[in-house]
């Protein structure tokens, strides 16, 4: 099951439940995802990275909206933001540990080496590729970058 079907059957066990709060996050997301899928010019579906990445986005932008809401002295408004974002984290894939991604790296490491590469501050990208592809979301992208730099330094 895709991570979009899981959020369309989400829909109906919501409205089962009577749970209006996450009914209407999931419906805000699927519509995200629908118009993600059909701006451009041509339709396209996207898939369960790219929609774990909008879930990402849609996160952060409701993290980002409590904290101002709680600036502001709104805190019933930041807390419905808040409970939000915690419905859609909930969709999140479980994000790793710096010494996880580390464990990771030091693989994509030993394997290029393994194959004869020789490898320098030049070859970050032939690292960072199955690395990217193994963390792929679950963890940030800059911090991993440099994970791999001071590896390869």
């Amino acid at each position: 099951m895709t991570l979009k079907e899981r959020l369309k059957a989400d829909v109906v066990d919501h409205m089962k439940a009577g749970n209006k709060t996450a009914l209407t996050t999931v419906r805000n997301v699927l519509g995200e995802i629908t118009t993600r899928e059909k701006s451009g010019k041509t339709p396209i579906e996207l898939d369960d990275a790219q929609v774990t990445s909008l879930l990402q986005k849609e996160a952060a932008k409701r993290r980002d909206t409590a904290r101002i809401y709680t600036e502001a002295g709104e805190t019933d408004r930041a807390a419905a933001e808040v409970a939000e974002a915690e419905i859609i984290e909930a969709y999140l894939p479980k994000a790793l540990t710096r010494e996880e991604v580390e464990a990771i790296v030091d693989d994509a490491i030993a394997a290029l080496k393994a194959d004869g590469q020789e490898l320098s501050m030049r070859s970050i990208g032939a690292v960072m590729k199955p690395v990217t592809a193994k963390v792929a979301g679950r963890f940030d992208g800059k911090t991993v970058s440099e994970i791999v730099r001071g590896r390869l330094a």
